[in-house]
């Protein structure tokens, strides 16, 4: 392991100082993003964090940046996947559900809260749920669904996980797995099959 202290005069990086906006914005809100705390959570100098930002409002435009390329930019990766069925394309959605690095609940939860307080956050956060919507409504439209029902189904699905980060629900792995084929039955109308539930349980194992 490498003891050594950085170099004398070290900033940071900008991801850095993104990385502990990040837990700030997640554990006390945008109100909690401040360049002083910042710095004292990174153990450097206040100055540091303007050799990388011009302000504290271009840090929180990187932030909106980072959650769009984040959580916007990976659903709708996993909307347009290679999928044979509609349900191992619903499944394919999912996994959103249950990977961070695919789709940050918790910064999706702070984003909404911030949105509440922000018109410009809050326009990002509707453009959001527009190309979000669009994704699965196309994902739907790709398995010959019209498109009325394409759009409601959509609107089904991705209002129900809404409502998840929403109220913060919280269920243990092995029960979110056991509702995953009535989930996907409700919101296609198609069951998946036992091979499609155990390649996906097999990404997500109950450890």
């Amino acid at each position: 392991m490498n003891t050594e202290k950085p170099e004398r005069g070290w900033r940071g990086t900008p991801d850095l100082w993104l990385d502990a906006a990040y837990q700030l914005l997640v554990e006390g809100g945008v109100e909690a993003v401040k360049v002083m705390p910042l710095a004292e959570r990174l153990g450097l100098s206040r100055t540091s964090f303007y050799w990388h930002f011009p302000d504290r409002e271009a840090l929180l435009a990187g932030l909106v940046d980072r959650w769009k390329a984040k959580n916007t930019g990976n659903l709708v990766a996993r909307c347009e996947a290679p999928a044979v069925t509609i349900t191992e394309a619903m499944l394919n959605l999912f996994d959103c559900w249950y990977d961070d690095a695919l789709f940050d609940s918790r910064l999706e939860f702070a984003m909404r809260t911030w949105s509440l307080t922000d018109p410009a956050v809050a326009a990002a956060m509707s453009e959001a749920d527009a190309t979000r919507v669009a994704a699965i409504t196309a994902l739907f439209r790709r398995f010959g669904y019209g498109a009325a029902e394409a759009d409601t189904r959509a609107r089904t699905l991705y209002l129900t996980q809404v409502g998840y980060i929403a109220v913060r629900s919280e269920e243990s792995l092995d029960v979110r797995l056991s509702r995953n084929p009535a989930y996907v039955l409700t919101f296609c109308g198609v069951s998946p099959s036992e091979a499609e539930v155990a390649a996906f349980n097999a990404r997500h194992p109950v450890r």
